[in-house]
């Protein structure tokens, strides 16, 4: 019961991380990345520093929900799904804490390198990394069919979706296309976690046992 509600109580963060996010983008008139929602100066940043933090809490709590939760992949199996969200948590902690300047969707190397740019988006951009790969963990997972279908869909979504807006990006060709594809990938990413927290928080785990056995085999 207890981890069922520490799912929920996450999931409400993360909800309100999701909305925040929202809020601030819908009050931009012109085309950003999310992280510059958060950049010196911005009218957004305070708001965006909370969102960031409200996932961090949101994260963590899922995280601990869904310890129990292991992969059916070797690979996959090396840890589990919720050290994923928790060290994805941790480094959107550092994203919160370092943000960007404005106009930093990708460092400028050379001498105008900005450490501060360089931080942020290491650190936001492994968050994403490991947020992505806790869900092809969980596509994988045993026992839990609703969490599998929904981490398989997000997870091929937000590889092909954040791939191709971190390109366009990189090579400054259509960014502000980039810049939406980013936004949804975000949308999907943050809103897996809640969907997933929702699923901890209601689902009754039913596995057979050749299943379990079958699972236990490939470790």
């Amino acid at each position: 019961m207890r981890d069922r509600i520490l799912a929920l109580v996450g999931t409400l963060s993360v909800l309100a991380s999701l909305t925040i996010i929202w809020v601030a983008r819908m009050g931009v008139p012109r085309e950003l990345y999310v992280s510059e929602l958060g950049a010196d100066g911005e009218p957004t940043a305070a708001w965006f520093e909370r969102a960031l933090l409200l996932l961090v809490l949101g994260g963590l709590l899922v995280a601990w929900a869904g310890r129990r939760i292991r992969s059916r992949v070797v690979v996959l199996r090396l840890w589990a799904p919720s050290v994923s969200v928790t060290i994805a948590s941790a480094l959107f902690l550092v994203a919160s804490q370092v943000p960007c300047t404005s106009g930093c969707p990708v460092p400028r190397f050379g001498p105008d390198l900005s450490w501060q740019d360089l931080g942020h988006v290491v650190a936001a951009t492994l968050a994403f990394a490991f947020a992505a790969w806790a869900m092809l963990q969980c596509a994988f997972a045993v026992g839990h069919r609703i969490i599998r279908r929904f981490s398989f869909v997000a997870a091929i979504s937000v590889a092909v979706i954040a791939g191709a807006g971190g390109l366009m990006s990189v090579f400054d060709f259509y960014a502000w296309f980039g810049s939406r594809l980013e936004f949804v990938a975000t949308t999907i990413g943050i809103g897996w976690l809640a969907v997933y927290g929702i699923a901890l928080a209601f689902e009754r785990r039913r596995v057979a046992p050749v299943e379990e056995e079958r699972a236990s085999a490939t470790v």
